[in-house]
């Protein structure tokens, strides 16, 4: 039987790991990259495939009490190229896996060139693939050429592709303090779901307020690169640049005060409160209403756990305001990772709304075999949503929300379905409370190493 190639769009993370993937099944595959046809990006230095544009971290390599860790003990599970490569080419980072960039690179296009099913095109395409390319992964990360992006705007309408992420910080649920924080809605109005409770409430006195301004205003920034020519709009202004326009500002904006009762002292009236809103299905995640910032990582979380009910606060995600290409994924895509308006397109990588060069890479290697298997003729479903991978597609394919905003988001524990907290270990000792949380981290880590091999040996 004659197979057909797949062809992968972008020679990035996600596309060269597809093309690992696919190649690796018995499919041949053509891999394009428009910089090795001497185009160039805003953030690229060279042509090679794989290059890391920002960091050389791929973040913690600890798989029992980091999601992180855990995404790439799956992904080596599964013979990723990606984590072999980056294993090889390793560099001194202590708990962290961080590589030799341009050894990194060279590497992965080495092994891809000598790949006898793998054909590596410089091109760019301009547009909607050729309609002939019935078996298409587009892995173009967010930097994607103007004339694919324009061509898919078409495609998707205007609201379904975003330029620019603003960001809250996002919480785990089981870090707020509720000997602090309340549950209410603001006037304890019930939105579409019937809940007149679905806000997190955190009171601030005068006093916690003034010093929260004058850390806001005082906490270093990130500053735009010159190519990212990010707009301030009116209703994602950053929290600091509305402190900026006066002391006041957030207290009549996301932090005003109306229509909330504190049950603990309902006669004393709170000057500022901050809200958070539940942020995924499994109720894991709280995002910080309004709170999108260019304050540096670093200091966010030092100025977030000022906030009362927030001063152990474990933070999914912090916030940010930076140039983005992403699809809005819940609405385009299916749980094959393919366009419902154009099934033989896959999306791959950061422009399905995965953060962070792993969990791009990730999602190339799950499109690789479901591509593989299309072209095979099997059924492939992606792996459960127990997995780090199977929670990341739940996330981009639906597991925010419903009605809320779609965002990027990284692994972390808060998408895997929750599990309670042990009281006892393995031999039956007492854990401590504290060390409660991270016990259940490494019970979600052992369930997700035993569904993904199950998995493995099924597909």
């Amino acid at each position: 039987m004659t197979v057909k190639p797949v062809h992968v769009i972008g020679g990035g993370l996600a596309g060269s790991e597809a093309a690992w993937q696919i190649a690796n099944a018995g499919v041949p595959v053509v891999l394009h990259e428009m910089r090795r046809a001497g185009v160039k990006t805003d953030a690229h230095h060279t042509d090679g495939l794989a290059e890391l544009v920002c960091s050389n971290s791929f973040r913690s390599d600890d798989w029992e009490y980091n999601a992180v860790g855990l995404l790439h003990a799956e992904m080596r599970l599964l013979n990723s190229l990606i984590m072999s490569l980056g294993d090889a080419n390793q560099v001194p980072a202590g708990g962290a896996l961080a590589v030799d960039r341009a050894g990194f690179s060279s590497a992965v296009t080495e092994r891809l060139l000598a790949h006898p099913l793998v054909t590596v095109v410089g091109e760019e395409i301009a547009g909607l693939p050729p309609e002939d390319w019935d078996n298409v992964i587009v892995a173009t990360g967010p930097l994607t050429s103007p004339a694919l992006a324009e061509a898919v705007l078409k495609l998707t309408g205007e609201e379904s592709l975003s330029f620019f992420d603003a960001i809250a910080p996002i919480v785990h649920a089981d870090s707020i303090d509720f000997d602090i924080a309340w549950r209410q809605s603001r006037y304890d109005k019930a939105g579409p779901g019937g809940d007149a409770a679905a806000y997190v409430n955190c009171p601030m006195d005068k006093a916690q307020y003034e010093a929260f301004i004058d850390a806001l205003l005082d906490g270093p920034k990130a500053e735009f690169k010159e190519w990212e020519n990010v707009p301030y709009f009116d209703g994602c202004l950053p929290i600091e640049v509305m402190a900026e326009r006066g002391r006041e500002t957030l207290r009549h904006g996301p932090m005003k005060p109306v229509g909330l009762t504190n049950p603990r002292d309902p006669l004393v009236k709170a000057h500022a409160i901050v809200q958070l809103r539940q942020d995924n299905a499994l109720g894991t995640l709280f995002n910080m209403v309004g709170f999108q910032t260019k304050l540096k990582h670093g200091a966010q979380a030092e100025v977030f756990r000022m906030i009362p009910g927030l001063q152990d606060a474990q933070f999914a995600r912090l916030g940010g305001l930076h140039r983005n290409t992403f699809l809005n994924s819940p609405k385009l895509l299916d749980r094959q990772l393919r366009m419902k308006a154009m099934p033989r397109l896959r999306f791959a990588g950061q422009v399905t709304g995965v953060e962070g060069y792993v969990e791009s890479a990730a999602m190339g290697l799950l499109t690789g075999r479901l591509a593989a298997a299309q072209a095979l003729g099997k059924s492939l479903e992606a792996p459960p949503p127990e997995t780090a991978i199977g929670a990341l597609v739940e996330h981009i394919t639906g597991g925010h929300l419903e009605g809320s905003k779609f965002q990027p988001m990284n692994i972390n524990y808060g998408l895997l379905p929750p599990l309670p907290a042990p009281k006892v270990d393995e031999a039956g000792n007492k854990i401590h409370p504290k060390e409660r949380g991270r016990a259940k981290k490494r019970l979600q880590s052992l369930r997700a190493m035993e569904a993904m091999k199950i998995w493995k040996n099924a597909a």
